[in-house]
């Protein structure tokens, strides 16, 4: 039972019993509720500082498992940019220099990275930082994953272009010869037959018989065909294409025309002792972007190696020309 208040009364001179009203009842009630309320929230507070709820509990578990995954992923990542550089490495020291082609340009290579932030709804987050740093790095390996991808496109069409320069470089001897001392001059500084004084020569000489077939050294149009008693006589050019052109001079007749295509091994001509020349033979050149280069270094699809060998041998000592 509660303890009965009381209040002194100064005009009797006495203690009356308090006796509270409805509306203090009420106000007093209400106090303590509120006052239970506030206690109730700071012990929750407190609680809730120092233990997680069940909520919060697996919000975490997942917010570790996502930190895992971001882990791997910038693993992964970094095994992927590991390869990428080898391939790009590759892509640029041994297949473009194979095919003669530049190497991708650095610039091209980081796909043009940087300029306006792409990821800026992402900012503001606990974690940002993580998240930006691998969308970006995801999307750099994306875009070098392109430049590369085009880059092998180029390096397809180069080898389909590289298989036609193959067939198109001047690589076999220009008639058949079964005795390489029938080379009568190489290339380089020679006694002229009708001067005689030291000329350079502009290519090789091959004796043969006047009508011995004379053969196409690689692919490529005929770009003239042009007959004169004087200079080189009657004499066939052929256009091979990526910069190569050979010559073939002093022929008794022709078997080709101006702008017919001719394949490798194809007859064009026969040999003859047309113009400034001495002796049946056949003067042959063949030029790189318009120079005169020596011929002995394009005979590599006819010859074996004794066999290569021995005609540099011969026509390095042979000392004059055939004109």
């Amino acid at each position: 039972m509660a303890k009965a208040k009381y209040k002194f009364n100064p005009d009797s001179l006495s203690f009356d019993k308090i006796r509270l009203g409805f509306r203090a009842i009420l106000l007093r009630s209400l106090a303590y509720f509120v006052g239970s309320l506030i206690i109730a929230a700071i012990y929750g507070l407190i609680f809730g500082m120092i233990f997680d709820s069940p909520e919060e509990k697996a919000l975490k578990r997942e917010l570790a498992q996502m930190n895992l995954q971001y882990n791997l992923v910038n693993r992964e990542m970094e095994d992927l940019e590991k390869v990428l550089g080898h391939l790009q490495e590759t892509d640029d020291n041994l297949y473009r220099a194979i095919f003669g082609a530049e190497p991708v340009q650095a610039t091209l290579r980081l796909g043009g990275t940087g300029g306006v932030n792409r990821f800026k709804e992402l900012e503001g987050y606990n974690n940002s930082s993580l998240i930006i740093e691998t969308a970006e790095r995801l999307d750099a390996l994306r875009k070098k994953v392109y430049v590369q991808s085009k880059s092998y496109d180029d390096l397809i069409k180069l080898a389909a272009e590289k298989e036609d320069m193959l067939r198109s470089i001047p690589a076999i001897l220009p008639i058949s010869i079964v005795d390489l001392t029938r080379i009568a001059s190489g290339f380089g500084l020679r006694i002229h037959p009708i001067y005689k004084i030291s000329k350079f020569h502009a290519g090789m000489d091959f004796t043969a018989p006047i009508g011995t077939e004379i053969y196409a050294s690689g692919d490529g149009t005929i770009a003239e065909v042009s007959k004169t008693k004087r200079g080189m006589g009657n004499c066939i050019v052929i256009n091979h294409g990526y910069g190569y052109s050979s010559v073939y001079a002093h022929l008794d007749n022709f078997n080709v025309k101006v702008g017919q295509k001719v394949r490798r091994g194809d007859i064009i001509g026969y040999v003859g002792n047309t113009g400034m020349s001495i002796a049946p033979h056949l003067h042959y050149e063949i030029k790189l972007n318009g120079n005169n280069v020596d011929p002995v270094n394009y005979f590599f699809n006819d010859l074996t190696a004794e066999e290569y060998e021995a005609m540099i041998e011969v026509a390095s000592r042979t000392g004059q020309s055939f004109d």
